[in-house]
Order: C-alpha cells, then structure tokens, then sequence
C-alpha cells in the first residue's frame, strides 16, 4: 500500500479549509492525507520549522505575508539549504490575476475558487509523478553527489513525442516561463516540465541561480553587465524593486542575455570572479 502523500493547507477561511480537507479527503489517488492546517503564512512557517510535507495546498490573499510572499520565503529557504526537501507548492485562490507571479515561483498548478475535485485530483497527480521523479533522482545518486555532479550527466524530456536524453554538459540555461521550463543548448531550445528548484538540487554545482525564474550554466556566463530598467523590466516579471536596478548575464554562444535580480548580483560576480583566476 503506497504512503499517502502529505498535505498542509494554509488559508484564512477555516470553511475554505474544510471544504479544501473534504475534497482531498474523497480524492482515492493519488492517496493524499491533510497533515496540518495553518491561517497565516507565519504559522505555516513556523509548523515547517518542525515538521515536513510533501504538499501546500496555498491561499493568496492572507492576514500578513501573503501566500505569494510565502512562497517566495519557501524558494530563497530552498536556495540557502539545497539539501531541505521542498514542498510542491498548488495555489488554490479566488483570484486569477496572481497566476503568472504564482508560476514564477515554481508553482506546480493555480487552482481557483471553487475549487472542483476533478481539478484538484489532476494537480495532485502532477505532484505525485513530480514528487516520483524527485525520488528516482536522489536513490540514482550517492551520498556524496554534491561534490561529485558528474554522477548526472543527462535531463530527459519529451518533444514532438520523441523521448530526448541532453547531456548537461550542453545545457546553457534554464529558464521558467508559465507553466514550463526552456531549456537551452548551443544550437536548440526545449520546452519541458519539472521545477527550477528540482533542477537546482540536482545540478546545483554546475549552474548559478541568476533570477527566481533562470538557471545558468557557470562556465555559459560571458558577462555581467547593468542595463536600462526597461530593457529587462519583462524577463523581471514586472517587479519594480528589481527593475530599478536591473542587471543581465550575456550567456555564450546564443549571445542571448538573462535578467539577474539584485539579490544574487553578488554571486553571478563571484562566479565570474572566479572563472577569471
């Protein structure tokens, strides 16, 4: 009998939480269980400090930190502890207007209000086969493998129906646009699914975090450089704290270049810093 997968749910109305709790509950698979509940961001985080879960079930519009504030806690915790497992993070609002923000942040799905059980059932099953897929990766890899990233050489997708294996050694960048990834060789570009922060855990040794939504290659990053705040305000995601200071990476051979938030400036030089010795 396969484990259920667990499932904290963090929103304000406690009969939106309890109608959220009935649907999962009469969901038979994927098996799910209701672990916690939480009516604040904070509390939220202060029940992950002690306790984990495969799955946050994610209101928007909270009291305080905001599901998309929260969210975006979760992803920079994910950044500064490579090794914590990350929950999947499934937006459940009644409001559609936060989608492309939600997806910027790895956001497996972006249900809204009132939520149907055939919807919910399907985003749960993403997040079992995602979750899979995170599991088969790790058992494939020794102990050791953050200080040995060549016992993973290859991303597998699927395009046009054909099942691809690309060396990551060819990888320039990843990028994520919506609901999927973009990933980019010298000479081709791939659109798969999975999550940025997956690919981190993986790769994590090989590629720089440039921006919430881009993966670069170390050895792809050309250079850095500041720009026009309009030049880079759309790969930014419209968010003008970043777009006041905007810098981009020029990534090798496609000469493309890639928005870089203000917070990891510091690293991509670093990085390039020590390319240079």
């Amino acid at each position: 009998m396969t484990t259920a997968l667990r499932v904290l749910l963090v929103d304000d109305e406690p009969l939106a939480r309890l109608r959220l709790r009935g649907l999962v509950d009469a969901i038979q698979e994927p098996r799910c269980e209701v672990v916690a509940e939480a009516a604040t961001g904070s509390q939220a985080a202060a029940w992950l400090r002690e306790h984990g879960c495969d799955i946050v079930l994610l209101d928007v519009q909270m009291p305080g930190a905001d599901g998309l504030q929260f969210a975006d806690s979760l992803v920079q915790r994910q950044a500064d502890q490579p090794g914590l497992p990350a929950p999947l993070i499934i937006f459940v609002t009644a409001h559609a207007m936060h989608a492309l923000r939600a997806f910027e942040l790895d956001a497996l799905d972006y249900l809204t209000k009132p939520v149907r059980r055939e919807r919910l059932q399907a985003a749960l099953a993403r997040a079992a086969q995602r979750l899979a897929e995170r599991g088969a990766a790790q058992a494939q890899q020794p102990l050791d493998a953050p200080s040995a990233p060549d016992t993973a050489d290859f991303v597998t997708l699927t395009d046009r129906g054909r099942l691809l294996r690309v060396p990551i050694a060819e990888v320039l960048y990843f990028k994520a646009e919506l609901k999927y990834l973009t990933l980019r060789t010298a000479s081709e570009s791939h659109v798969m699914d999975g999550a940025l922060s997956d690919l981190e855990q993986r790769f994590g040794e090989r590629f720089l975090r440039v921006h919430r939504n881009a993966l670069v290659a170390r050895w792809a990053v050309r250079e850095l450089e500041r720009h026009a705040p309009t030049s880079f305000g759309e790969l930014d995601g419209g968010d003008s704290t970043e777009v006041a200071d905007s810098w981009a990476v020029r990534v090798v051979h496609v000469d493309e270049w890639l928005a870089v938030s203000r917070r990891q400036v510091a690293a991509v030089r670093e990085a390039l810093a020590g390319q240079a010795r």
